[in-house]
């Protein structure tokens, strides 16, 4: 899409309309090159590059456009983000020069962050803390003039919670407060968030359109091509075990068995759906500090061939997470915002190409591609 305003844009008033997205993680990793990115691009700093809503099959579909986005959320962190930002260009997430020329757009979205919770002792209870939640939503949305808030939970990943729990999990709080607030949501962690029966059914009499579970950056990228292959091709895979080496906020938590066990649960689905069968092997996710936000996935697949041949694929994938996550968390935003505008309401199945453990659909890449696609063609139908 063009940034310099055109027809696609959606206007209110001859004026386009704004668009919030309210982070919860606001002042992590993910968070603050979604921001730094957005302002990039917007000024022509630097291209869209992993964006794929800028690309040919989206124009004409009416996205909100990247300069209309407004930026808030809640963290319990307290690092403003034009500091974040600092702390990511010198483990070389962000380029060089890129925060003090964003800096500003930075500032401007650390100063709608709200603190979040539950904090250590706090005594309100979960119906106390989703109406709080609600009211920041609400408080953003009318003090910004947006025409709607999109929710994105895009914080550290949580363990899954008790069967006997007695309690909402923080991810879920969220979910249900962007529910009473009438904001969409996306869920781009393994973390609980709108997937309990109550909230589910919530959104849906909410008329509010939802989007998850997981965002699919690198290993799970890979396996949702590779999969399908074997499976055309015949070749019959005997095992596909992992190993993540990570840091940074995200390695710490899924030093968590539980957090890790709520990741691998997605990256086994793809395996699971694609395949027919669940191969042997595992998924390892070890916390390396020193890596920082940068992330090495090494995946290893025994699978056999012709007349028993017995072979082997490895893959490599380095990559820095936030970098990677940052432009899908901006792709989804638009997507959910303008089916909320277009009326749309419930899952959105076409989506399951952002995600490890979507809400239905195909598991291949490829076919996932087409349903987006698709989608497109949906969006662009109802203007």
């Amino acid at each position: 899409m063009n940034h310099d305003g055109n027809a696609s844009e959606p206007r209110t008033g001859g004026r386009t309309a704004r668009t919030g997205v309210w982070f919860v993680g606001a002042r992590g990793s993910v968070a603050t090159t979604a921001v730094a990115g957005c302002a990039a691009v917007t000024a022509q700093l630097r291209p869209p590059t992993g964006m794929v809503t800028e690309t040919a099959p989206f124009d004409g579909t009416g996205l909100p456009p990247l300069s209309s986005l407004v930026f808030g959320g809640h963290d319990t962190a307290h690092c403003p983000l034009p500091k974040r930002a600092e702390h990511l260009t010198d483990g070389g997430v962000l380029p060089h020069g890129l925060g003090p020329a964003v800096r500003a757009e930075l500032q401007a979205a650390d100063e709608e962050i709200r603190l979040g919770g539950p904090l250590p002792g706090d005594t309100r209870s979960d119906e106390e803390l989703i109406a709080d939640f609600a009211a920041d939503l609400t408080s953003f949305r009318v003090r910004n003039a947006l025409a709607r808030v999109v929710v994105v939970n895009v914080s550290s990943t949580e363990p899954l919670p008790a069967p006997d729990a007695v309690r909402l999990p923080p991810s879920s709080l969220y979910a249900a407060a962007a529910v009473r607030a009438g904001c969409p949501y996306v869920n781009f962690t393994p973390s609980t968030g709108l997937r309990t029966p109550a909230l589910t059914d919530a959104a849906a009499a909410g008329a509010l359109p939802h989007a998850g579970r997981d965002g699919k950056t690198g290993q799970t990228l890979l396996r949702a091509v590779l999969a399908p292959m074997f499976v055309q091709r015949a070749l019959e895979v005997r095992a596909w075990s992992g190993t993540n080496l990570l840091g940074g906020g995200d390695g710490a938590a899924l030093a968590d068995p539980g957090a890790a066990a709520a990741k691998n649960a997605g990256k086994e689905r793809v395996l699971a759906e694609t395949l027919g069968h669940t191969p042997q092997g595992e998924v390892h996710i070890d916390d390396v500090p020193v890596l920082g936000d940068w992330k090495t996935a090494w995946d290893h697949i025994a699978f056999e061939g012709f007349l028993g041949s017995r072979m082997i694929l490895q893959t490599i994938w380095q990559g820095c997470d936030s970098a990677l996550a940052a432009p899908l968390v901006l792709d989804l935003a638009r997507l959910v915002a303008r089916a909320h505008e277009a009326g749309l309401s419930g899952p959105l199945t076409e989506l399951g190409f952002y995600f490890k453990d979507p809400d239905g659909g195909p598991s291949g890449l490829s076919e996932q591609f087409t349903a987006l696609l698709s989608f497109a063609d949906r969006l662009r139908e109802s203007r």
